[in-house]
C-alpha cells in the first residue's frame, strides 16, 4: 500500500496545557503504550533542565512586544509521522519495528522541514521510538514577526474555512518534503479522523471481548461430528461469522475506496499541472503570434506623412492602396506594390533595407521593428519556397568493377555470408563506389532512397565511415526484412547502431534459428534517438535494442525506452563485444571445431 504523510496540529492555550503535553511527550508520567526499554531522541532544542513551559515563556517575552491575550494560543503541538507501510514495508502490522535507514531518512527530512518552516519558533521537537511507529512531537510558538504578537490565526488559520485551508497547505508542504522518500500526501478533503491520545489509552486498557468457549466443551459421549454441528448451529457463532464476513467486506470496500481516492487525487494533481502547462503554452503561442504579425501598414503610412483620402493614402506624389499586409502605389510615376512595413518604408522614403529598419525603430521602437523584420523574413522565405525546387538526394556513383573487393571485405573480414551479401547487392541495398567504399543504401519507410552510409574497405584497419552528403538524415535508414511472410506486417524490429551490426545480428539469429525466422523481422540501423521512427515502431509488437554494452550504447537504449516503453535490450552472449565481433568469434570457434574433427 501507499505510505502516507501524517500531520496534526493541536492548540495549547495555557501554560498548564503546555506542561500537560510535556508530561506525555517527555515521559514525565506513566504512558501505557510506551516501551520503557526504548529511548526517545530530541532532534530540536537543548536538553537542559528547563521545562517546556519555561522555554516557551522565555521566547514569548524576548520576541513579542505585547502581553498575550487571555484567549491567545501560546504554543502549538505538531504531530508528524508516516503510515506504517513506510517504516516496515515488509509487514506493516508488526508494531514496534522499523527499518533504521527509513526511520532516519524520515527524521532528517522532518527536522529539515521544521527548521526551514519555523526556524527558532520551533522550540523543541522529540522523536518518539518507544511506541508502535516512529513519530515526532514538535512545539511551535506562533509569533507574528510583523506585529510582534502571538498569532495562531496568522500561522495556522483562524476560522473554520481559513483553518482548513491553512492546515491543507501545511499538509501539502510537509508531504512535499517527504515525497523523495516515497511518502505521499493523503487525499485532500478526506473524512478520515484520528482518535485522541486519551481515547486510545482507554481503548487499549479496556477489558477485551471474549467468547464463552466453555459453552462449547464436548458433552459426555458427544462425537466430534455432533460437536461440530452444535457449534455451527449456535446462534452466537452464526452471528459472529456474519459480523466477521461483513467486517471483511467493509475492510475490502474501504481499501478499494482508499486506493480509488488516492488514484483520483493523483489524477487531479496531474490535470492541474497540465492546465498550468497548457495556459503557459497558450501564452507562449500568443506571444509568438504577436511577434510574427507585421506592423499595421496604416500606422506606418501615417508615420511616413501620408494621409487617408477616399480610401487611399496620399502624399509626396504617392497614391497608395493598403490591403492587409500588402500595398500598391497607383501613382503614374510608380505603379508598383509590395508587402510589409519595411517594403512600404523603402518605397516611400526611397531608402535601403538598413535605413528602413532604422527608421521603423526610431518611430515604433525595437520590439515593433523586430516584428516587422520577422514578417519580412517570412515573406522572403515564402517567395523562395515557391521558386526554389526541393533538393533531390543523389546516391554515390556505383563502380561495378570494385564490387568484388567490397564483397570480399564484407564476407572475409566481417564474416557476413556471401549469399546474404549478394542478395542485398541484387536488391540494390549495398554496392561499391569509385573509392571502393561499401555503400549501404538508406531509405525512408516508403522505400524511397534518401541517403547512404559509406564504409571504407581499402587497406588494413580502414576506419573510414560516414554519411553521403545531401542525405535527409531524419528520414533515412538502412534496413531489411527477414523471416515470416514476405508481404506480412513487421512483427519484430531489431535496432542496431550501424549497417554492419545489423547484418551481423541477422546472421547470428539466422544461425541460431537454422536459417528460418518465424516472425517477420526488420533489422534497422539507428545511431541516435534523433532519427528513431517512433510512430512506426510503436505499432511493432516486439522491439529489441542491439546496441553495444558500453556507456554510449546503454545511454542510447535508455533514451529509446523513454520513447518506446515496450522496447527491450537484446541479450549478448559475449560481454564487451559488439555483434560483429561476436559473429567473428562464433565463426572462428566453428572453424576450430571443424579442424579438430578433421584431425580426428
Amino acid at each position: 500500500m501507499v505510505a502516507l504523510a501524517i500531520l496534526r496540529v493541536e492548540k495549547l492555550k495555557s501554560f498548564g496545557n503546555i506542561g500537560g503535553s510535556e508530561k506525555h511527550t517527555a515521559r514525565l508520567q506513566d504512558t501505557p503504550n510506551a516501551d520503557p526499554t526504548k529511548t526517545n531522541i530530541r532532534i530540536i532544542g537543548s536538553r537542559d533542565e528547563r521545562s517546556l513551559t519555561d522555554v516557551v515563556q522565555e521566547l514569548i517575552q524576548s520576541r513579542t512586544k505585547h502581553q498575550p491575550r487571555k484567549d491567545a494560543v501560546l504554543c502549538s503541538e505538531i504531530f508528524l509521522s508516516a503510515s506504517p507501510e513506510y517504516f516496515r514495508p515488509d509487514d506493516p502490522s508488526i508494531a514496534g519495528t522499523w527499518d533504521d535507514k527509513k526511520m532516519w531518512d524520515f527524521t532528517n527530512a522532518s527536522q529539515k522541514w521544521l527548521m526551514e518552516k519555523y526556524g527558532d519558533k520551533c522550540v523543541r521537537a522529540d522523536l518518539h521510538l518507544d511506541e508502535s511507529t516512529p513519530h515526532i512531537h514538535a512545539y511551535i510558538v506562533p509569533i507574528n514577526e510583523k506585529t510582534k504578537r502571538l498569532s495562531y490565526k496568522e500561522m495556522f488559520g483562524g476560522s473554520q474555512a481559513q483553518g482548513r485551508l491553512k492546515l491543507s497547505q501545511l499538509q501539502d508542504s510537509y508531504a512535499a518534503a517527504l515525497t523523495p522518500l516515497g511518502i505521499e500526501r493523503g487525499v485532500k478533503g478526506s473524512k478520515a479522523k484520528h482518535i485522541q491520545v486519551q481515547e486510545y489509552y482507554q481503548a487499549v486498557n479496556s477489558k477485551p471481548l471474549s467468547l464463552e468457549l466453555e459453552r462449547f466443551a464436548p458433552f459426555p459421549g458427544e462425537t466430534a461430528q455432533e460437536l461440530l454441528e452444535r457449534i455451527n448451529n449456535d446462534r452466537r457463532i452464526q452471528a459472529l461469522n456474519h459480523q466477521l464476513a461483513d467486517r471483511r467486506r467493509i475492510i475490502e470496500l474501504e481499501r478499494r475506496a482508499s486506493l480509488s481516492s488516492i488514484a483520483s487525487e493523483k489524477l487531479r494533481q496531474k490535470l492541474e499541472t497540465r492546465v498550468v502547462e497548457l495556459e503557459k503554452e497558450n501564452l507562449d503561442w500568443r506571444l509568438k503570434a504577436d511577434l510574427m504579425r507585421d506592423l499595421p501598414l496604416e500606422d506606418v503610412a501615417w508615420q511616413l506623412g501620408l494621409d487617408p483620402v477616399q480610401g487611399r493614402w496620399k502624399g509626396y506624389g504617392h497614391i497608395i492602396n493598403i490591403n492587409g499586409s500588402k500595398f500598391y502605389d497607383f501613382s503614374p510615376s510608380s505603379q508598383q506594390g509590395g508587402g510589409g512595413a519595411i517594403d512600404l518604408v523603402m518605397h516611400v522614403n526611397e531608402c535601403s533595407f538598413k535605413e528602413a529598419i532604422a527608421w521603423l525603430s526610431d518611430r515604433f521602437g525595437e520590439a515593433e521593428v523586430q516584428r516587422a523584420a520577422i514578417a519580412q523574413a517570412q515573406k522572403v522565405v515564402a517567395e523562395i519556397l515557391q521558386i526554389e525546387p526541393q533538393p533531390q538526394f543523389t546516391l554515390p556513383v556505383e563502380d561495378q568493377t570494385l564490387w568484388q573487393a567490397v564483397s570480399d571485405y564484407l564476407t572475409r573480414q566481417r564474416g557476413i555470408p556471401s549469399n546474404f551479401v549478394q542478395a542485398l547487392h541484387e536488391r540494390g541495398l549495398v554496392y561499391a563506389d569509385d573509392q571502393q567504399n561499401a555503400v549501404f543504401v538508406m531509405r525512408n519507410l516508403d522505400g524511397q532512397e534518401t541517403g547512404a552510409f559509406l564504409r571504407g574497405t581499402t587497406g588494413e584497419n580502414n576506419t573510414f565511415k560516414g554519411y553521403h552528403k545531401g542525405m535527409k538524415r531524419s528520414d533515412s535508414w538502412f534496413y531489411f526484412h527477414l523471416g515470416g511472410q514476405t508481404k506480412g506486417q513487421v512483427e519484430r524490429a531489431v535496432l542496431c547502431k550501424s549497417p554492419i551490426e545489423a547484418l551481423s545480428m541477422a546472421t547470428l539469429e539466422l544461425v541460431e534459428a537454422k536459417g528460418m525466422l518465424q516472425q517477420r523481422t526488420m533489422y534497422l540501423a539507428v545511431d541516435s534517438v534523433r532519427n528513431l521512427p517512433v510512430d512506426f515502431l510503436q505499432n511493432v509488437p516486439l522491439v529489441e535494442m542491439a546496441f553495444d554494452n558500453d556507456d554510449l550504447g546503454n545511454k542510447t537504449a535508455l533514451d529509446i525506452v523513454e520513447l518506446l516503453n515496450h522496447a527491450t535490450k537484446a541479450k549478448s552472449k559475449l560481454k564487451g563485444k559488439d555483434w560483429n565481433e561476436q559473429l567473428l568469434e562464433k565463426l572462428y570457434s566453428q572453424q576450430q571445431k571443424r579442424s579438430l574433427q578433421q584431425e580426428l
